[in-house]
């Protein structure tokens, strides 16, 4: 299903199944004592960004540790490689939601909701911002604690009433530390509204950081001798350049003309770089076309040369990242790699990647123009914000730091 589809689903059939809903998970929860459950089973829910499981894993290892809990996991069937990047939920623990057609989602719903039963779950975090389907799977595991962002007095946003613990979510903190709020929610003894009134530090989002071996790197060395026989690694400085963004947000591209000024200027100017454009197997085509574009032997065409498991070794192998915001600016923060990553719809402050990275953001009056409170939904069909970041100051900053190293 595309994403203006699934929108649609979300408005038309979650809000009447919210309110449906919300009356049987009551009923159930006053038929049963209310005696308080710690949590040990914990289920999050996040459904439709693979960027979040990783802006996420902070919160998860809090959860993980606080309650020595086992941790469980929902996603789309297409976002679930993004979670085995860390590696912090089992594979056994994770249930994939197909989203290819309306009744393989029904019918995966209500696989999950048996799968829930089945494993006990005590406990269910929804880690999606307003999201009606996210909220009617949190409900329907019927866990004792159920953890989410509700809107209280807000006009709009309706999703029922599916929680035991309502978190206030604040749009002007970074959701990293939205999502540890989820579990300062549980940890606290009496009740709160709104919860968390705890101060989260910067160091509470920390990532773990991943290294690998020389044996371990060598089948992504042979990958990129492959293609450029004259590699050698340590010799060539790697560049990545990700010139892609997901269709749920393609305003988020800056145009890809730029990609290649910007590409040509860095190859001219220094000569032990190696230019790989990165991207799912998917994206090869509209890579081979700036590749070709280019016309330089240093400039490979690296989209869908290598599992998204794989994708963090070439990030240790590499120098530096230019990307959108998208996907790989946050799959990178586990990594040492040096990001700049250019922002328009969407803010840094808020989804700035928890790594090693500089946003480059025009700041300009009407962005960003993404929230919770549309649904990650622009009216924009005109992205000046992206255009606003030129390529002289792209330039300036990756040279800055490639004339540093």
């Amino acid at each position: 299903m595309n994403v203006d589809l699934m929108r649609k689903i979300d408005y038309y059939l979650g809000i009447p199944l919210s309110f449906i809903g919300s009356g049987v998970v009551k009923v159930v929860d006053l038929v049963r004592d209310n005696k308080k459950v710690t949590p040990k089973k914990i289920l999050f829910v996040e459904l439709s960004e693979m960027g979040s499981t990783i802006i996420a894993d902070p919160a998860m290892k809090r959860a993980q540790k606080h309650f020595d809990a086992e941790l469980f996991f929902v996603i789309f069937s297409k976002n679930k490689p993004s979670l085995d990047l860390l590696g912090t939920v089992p594979e056994q623990n994770i249930f994939r939601l197909r989203e290819d057609s309306l009744f393989t989602l029904i019918g995966d719903a209500i696989k999950f909701l048996f799968w829930c039963r089945k494993n006990k779950i005590d406990t269910a975090i929804d880690l999606e911002l307003f999201s009606r389907v996210s909220a009617l799977l949190t409900g329907f595991s019927f866990a004792r604690n159920r953890v989410g962002y509700h809107n209280f007095h807000g006009e709009g946003l309706y999703r029922g009433h599916m929680l035991t613990h309502k978190v206030s979510y604040n749009p002007h903190m970074h959701i990293a530390k939205n999502f540890i709020a989820l579990i300062y929610a549980l940890e606290v003894a009496e009740d709160e509204k709104p919860y968390a009134k705890v101060l989260i530090r910067d160091e509470d989002i920390r990532l773990d950081q991943v290294s690998f071996s020389a044996e371990q790197q060598a089948p992504v060395a042979d990958k990129i001798k492959a293609l450029y026989a004259d590699y050698v690694p340590g010799q060539q400085r790697l560049v990545l350049i990700n010139p892609n963004a997901s269709e749920l947000l393609p305003q988020r591209r800056w145009p890809k003309d730029r990609f290649e000024v910007l590409m040509q200027r860095l190859l001219n100017q220094h000569q032990d770089i190696l230019v790989l454009i990165t991207g799912a197997p998917g994206e090869f085509d509209e890579a081979e076309a700036l590749r070709l574009q280019l016309n330089q032997p240093r400039c490979i065409n690296f989209a869908g040369q290598l599992k998204l498991q794989q994708m963090p070794i070439l990030y240790c192998m590499s120098e530096l990242m230019v990307t959108n915001d998208s996907g790989p600016g946050h799959f990178s923060s586990i990594t040492p790699l040096k990001t700049f990553v250019l922002f328009g719809p969407e803010t840094p402050k808020l989804y700035g990647s928890l790594g090693n990275s500089t946003p480059i953001f025009a700041g300009l009056a009407c962005s960003p123009c993404v929230s919770a409170a549309n649904h990650r939904k622009t009216p924009c069909t005109d992205p000046v914000c992206m255009r606003a970041i030129s390529v002289d100051e792209v330039e300036q900053a990756v040279n800055a730091h490639l004339n540093h190293a």
